[in-house]
């Protein structure tokens, strides 16, 4: 079913410490996660309500991304996703949604579609578990009967144009806090769809945690190999997963040559399913004649934190008779640490010999291989 969707990120985030939409979660803006959500799921517009000034970063935190627009807020949320209404196709439904709610599913998507394919209005909701008690000056009044409260989240999704009529009619001059209320004033049914315990609201600094071990909590587990030699030239130095190590002979290459950081970044590359390095960074095109390698490692890097995936342990092999390796280790270990912003021990580099057997055995060239780990979200 074609459908429109609101996200509503003009806020300032003050209990949190700072605007939350913006955020890094998991690897990328908390902004996204949303909007990407939306847009897999079949939107055919997204109304992104932004702080005013706040066009570029929005821009920035949904770079790559086709099918939504930004629209400046007001000064509650009810103008803000008014001004979003304003935007949308009439004859469509319509989800409005918070971006404090990241984590998103299709599944949750599609069924509050089918739901106001029935009804008015429908939003996910989560019975109450804790008992509920009323209090003044934290001294317990009375203990609240739970039964029939239910907690209301987001995305919510509204038949076409019930909505836009429903805020038409508004009169009470408080702000709702919801969709829903504007709708039940206005006399329209609203369903209640199974709620997911994941779709939390991030709204103080610890709630940012909790969804980090979500998020990690459904990640897939991806295992990528690389593979690369290289022959030896003319030259007094070689870069080696990418520290410069004197010897006797270069390493002949259209780039520098570093054969671990390309066996490395085909490993990094074979686990998000991306081709390999030559996809990316061609043989025929000039502008990478001696380009350092690092660069093809940070560019693989950035392909995984751009799916909200990390990179969580990388293991290198450099197959080579000379030169010895076990002194330089520790900088190569460093020096890719450094690249894709891991910890120490979450980098191994390892150095063998092939008996004076094959081309290695000859001193002919160098052969390396990778293995690169990596979580993405589920």
């Amino acid at each position: 079913m074609s459908f429109s969707a609101i996200v509503v990120a003009a806020g300032s985030g003050t209990r949190s410490g700072g605007p939350k939409q913006w955020r890094m979660l998991a690897g990328k803006p908390v902004i996204r996660w949303s909007v990407e959500a939306l847009l897999e799921a079949g939107a055919t517009q997204v109304i992104v309500v932004i702080p005013a000034g706040a066009e570029a970063q929005a821009d920035l935190c949904l770079t790559g991304l086709s099918g939504w627009r930004a629209v400046v807020g007001g000064a509650q949320r009810a103008d803000s996703v008014r001004r979003g209404l304003s935007s949308v196709e009439a004859d469509l439904p319509v989800l409005v949604h918070d971006a404090a709610r990241p984590l998103l599913s299709g599944a949750t998507i599609q069924n509050l579609l089918k739901a106001v394919e029935r009804v008015p209005a429908a939003a996910p909701a989560l019975s109450v578990a804790d008992t509920l008690k009323s209090a003044a000056d934290g001294q317990v009044a009375s203990t609240v009967d739970r039964a029939n409260l239910w907690r209301a989240q987001t995305p919510q999704a509204f038949a076409p144009g019930v909505l836009q009529k429903a805020y038409e009619s508004w009169r009470d001059t408080d702000s709702p806090t919801d969709e829903l209320a504007v709708v039940e004033a206005h006399g329209g049914t609203v369903r209640l769809i199974p709620g997911d315990p994941r779709l939390m609201k991030l709204t103080f600094a610890e709630d940012f945690e909790l969804a980090e071990a979500l998020i990690r909590g459904r990640a897939r587990t991806r295992v990528g190999n690389g593979f690369d030699v290289h022959a030896f030239g003319p030259g007094d130095a070689i870069w080696l997963c990418g520290v410069e190590v004197p010897h006797t002979h270069g390493l002949v290459g259209h780039s520098d040559a570093d054969v671990g950081l390309h066996a490395l970044t085909d490993a990094v590359l074979g686990a998000i399913g991306d081709g390999d390095i030559g996809d990316h960074f061609p043989p025929s095109d000039p502008q990478w004649r001696g380009a350092s390698s690092d660069r093809f490692l940070a560019h693989a890097r950035d392909l995984v934190v751009a799916r909200g995936g990390e990179i969580v342990h990388v293991d290198v092999t450099l197959i080579c008779e000379r030169p010895r390796v076990k002194q330089h280790r520790q900088a190569m270990r460093q020096r890719i640490a450094d690249i894709l912003a891991l910890p120490l021990d979450a980098v191994s580099v390892k150095a063998t010999t092939t008996e004076g057997l094959g081309f290695t055995g000859r001193q002919e060239g160098i052969a390396a291989q990778a293995t690169a780990t990596v979580d993405l979200p589920a």
